[in-house]
């Protein structure tokens, strides 16, 4: 009994002190204020909140790029109160992550009303002259952010938005209710659980071995051209959407295919790009652009495109008449760039 008592107790000693990583610690925590709003409270005491109006981001400039600020609890606080509003409405925050001291981040919009608010929106012109900053539409900044700002900005434009248009059940009809974190909506009629998503995206950049097809749609900045891409249909495997989605918008048929990467991205509608390269065969490569999709359509050399990537300034090539990539951020250039440092994808497997 007492042999087996000191090999557990020595077990347990092993597990209670055993080092976690950083990612494991950081997951765990964030785990816990997603589950436990009292804790999530309390970590809103310490933390940091960046702020929005009507989906739109604080951002202040700084040289050539912009900065997202933070601001802490009693500094949110006091706004408020200069504005005549309840603190209350600082409930409508959302968690989008921590640092690795713990301190977690939220995100809160001072231009959207929730269908429990009892505060009207703030005004923008006032709240950007008061913080010294302006509201800007994140498409329009998020490639003049830091790598860090433009991902924390992103979940929080995706998690605000999806907050925005949940606050009734599809079911009861009824106003649902947040949790602390953000993490998830409840129906308090019959307890319906509403989880935030993702739609699938496949984003294909197709190879005929020596050539890359790049395609724009009407929608893009002039002189952009960009991999493939289309949302993925219920019932789809990815290989499926893939290469559905190249025969719809080319007519051309997928003969292999590999995956490169993913993505979250928040326009329009919070989307997870799946980044796939894929190849046809030689000699099947003439292509019929569906104009109900696309605008154009076509193949570039592995010159015109290593050209591009080196000196891809949209506003540059715009005066200039030449096309242009997506922005290093886009998973789409990752894709591009890929297909340039290796150009012969035909070997890929099956």
């Amino acid at each position: 009994m007492s042999l087996y008592c000191g090999i557990a107790c020595r077990r347990k000693s092993f597990w209670s002190y055993r080092l976690l990583s950083t990612y494991v610690t950081k997951s765990r925590y964030l785990f816990e204020l997603k589950e436990d709003d009292d804790a999530c409270k309390k970590a809103q005491q310490t933390g940091a909140f960046y702020l929005f109006h009507s989906l739109a981001p604080l951002l202040q400039k700084s040289e050539h790029q912009y900065q997202a600020p933070q601001h802490s609890l009693l500094e949110l606080e006091r706004l408020l109160a200069k504005f005549g509003q309840d603190t209350q409405r600082i409930e409508d925050s959302v968690l989008i992550g921590c640092s690795e001291q713990h301190e977690a981040w939220f995100a809160l919009d001072l231009g959207l009303n929730s269908s429990s608010s009892i505060n009207a929106s703030l005004q923008k012109p006032e709240m950007e002259t008061e913080l010294k900053g302006s509201f800007m539409e994140l498409r329009k900044a998020l490639f003049q952010l830091n790598t860090k700002d433009a991902s924390l900005l992103s979940t929080a434009q995706a998690l605000l938005h999806w907050h925005d248009g949940h606050q009734f059940c599809s079911r009861s009809g009824q106003p649902t209710k947040k949790n602390m974190a953000g993490s998830k909506r409840v129906c308090p009629s019959n307890k319906i659980i509403y989880y935030p998503q993702m739609a699938p995206v496949v984003i294909t950049l197709v190879s005929d071995g020596t050539r890359c097809l790049l395609a724009r749609q009407s929608s893009f900045p002039k002189g952009m051209y960009s991999a493939l891409a289309g949302f993925c249909d219920i019932g789809e495997s990815l290989e499926e959407a893939v290469r559905r989605e190249v025969a719809e918008e080319v007519e051309l048929e997928v003969e292999r295919l590999q995956y490169s990467a993913s993505q979250h991205w928040p326009f329009p509608n919070s989307s997870l790009m799946i980044a796939c390269h894929a190849t046809v065969k030689s000699g099947q490569t003439e292509i019929q652009v569906n104009l109900r999709e696309l605008e154009a359509a076509g193949w570039f050399s592995h010159d015109e495109v290593a050209t591009a990537l080196r000196r891809n300034n949209p506003y540059t090539q715009q005066q200039n008449g030449t096309f242009w990539l997506p922005p290093k951020l886009a998973i789409a250039h990752q894709l591009i760039k890929e297909w340039v440092e290796k150009p012969n994808w035909s070997t890929l497997p099956a």
